[in-house]
């Protein structure tokens, strides 16, 4: 399959509302990372997304609207608090889990009987999505487990001769994926972090986050959002965590970063890569610098620990699963 990539347009999403009504996949960048989408209504279109991206079909997918009216056919019982989340952060990078309707299949929401769903603030991935008049599945536009894709180049890489189509919609704002939450005794509880921080979602009401934000599931354990169970954003090089900071990160990685290594300091520092200074900077730039690693043919990562407040637990938690919960504590090395 020849693979074209066009600049977003009206033409050009035209022509990608037309592949996606013949129940083909077109990527589509949004404000978080670029998608993969089909008509999240369409069975045999959701399994052809799973098959390029060699995705494990228990691993829900988000359904992606354009307006508040599409929601309504596909999910049961929205809570009051939930419309109040909505009006505040709908379009945005925020996913929210309800019950779904028969409308929604099984391959679409991993065989859950919930369905989650977001409004995605992308003017391209709205423009496509009102073109087709359905709501779209759209996981991330990459292999399984690689990292996520923030440009149009990272999305060829993975999948060129597997998709028609990449529209190309310049970097992505946001860099990480959208936060998902659920409602649990009238509180919030973030499933994953991204954008919307649990510092915003707290002026709405009570907000736990899940366990799974900062540790592996059980392996048996059914997971009800993207991005929980499995290894993910991971390059070929293996990736480390160095819980330190500032000279005493730098000097662990000189001493112990021989060979083919990367390292990732939060700031400029001469030998390394700077991932940012900010937890913001952090989520634009992570997913293409692990991409970096593999043009550069590192074979280990060493990412100097990043801050667990705002958007930095989303950098945490992407950061985790690249590293397969690998954290090096400087300490013990002392």
């Amino acid at each position: 399959m020849r693979t074209e990539v066009l600049k977003f347009s009206e033409e050009s999403a035209q022509k990608a509302a037309e592949i996606l009504k013949n129940g083909g996949i077109v990527a589509i960048p949004t404000e978080t990372v670029y998608g993969l989408a089909a008509n999240a209504l369409d069975e045999n279109a959701v399994r052809s997304i799973f098959a390029a991206k060699g995705r494990p079909q228990d691993n829900p997918l988000i359904v992606h609207i354009s307006e508040i009216e599409m929601m309504k056919p596909l999910v049961s019982d929205v809570p009051e608090l939930a419309k109040k989340l909505a009006e505040r952060f709908w379009p945005g990078p925020l996913t929210m889990i309800f019950n779904k309707t028969s409308a929604v299949p099984d391959v679409t929401s991993g065989g859950l009987s919930t369905a989650a769903v977001r409004m995605p603030k992308n003017e391209a991935a709205r423009a496509i999505i009102e073109k087709c008049g359905f709501p779209l599945a759209a996981p991330s536009a990459n292999t399984s487990g690689k990292p996520s894709p923030t440009a149009a180049e990272h999305v060829f890489e993975d999948m060129n001769g597997k998709i028609p189509l990449i529209i190309d919609g310049g970097e992505c704002a946001v860099g990480v994926e959208s936060t998902v939450i659920c409602f649990k005794d009238g509180k919030i509880h973030i499933l994953r972090p991204g954008g919307i921080t649990k510092e915003m979602l707290e002026e709405f009401g009570e907000v736990e986050v899940d366990k799974a934000v900062e540790a592996a599931p059980a392996p048996d354990e059914k997971v009800i959002s993207p991005g929980m169970k499995y290894k993910h954003y991971s390059p070929k090089a293996e990736v480390f965590i160095v819980d330190a900071h500032g000279d005493k990160f730098a000097d662990y990685c000189r001493k112990n970063g021989g060979g083919k290594t990367l390292f990732l300091s939060c700031g400029e520092r001469e030998g390394f890569l700077d991932y940012g200074e900010t937890s913001e900077i952090q989520a634009r730039r992570l997913f293409s610098l692990l991409r970096l690693s593999d043009e550069k043919g590192a074979e280990r990562v060493f990412v100097e620990m990043p801050s667990k407040e705002g958007v930095g637990l989303a950098v945490y938690n992407r950061l985790l699963r690249a590293a397969g919960f690998k954290i090096i504590n400087v300490e013990q090395y002392e």
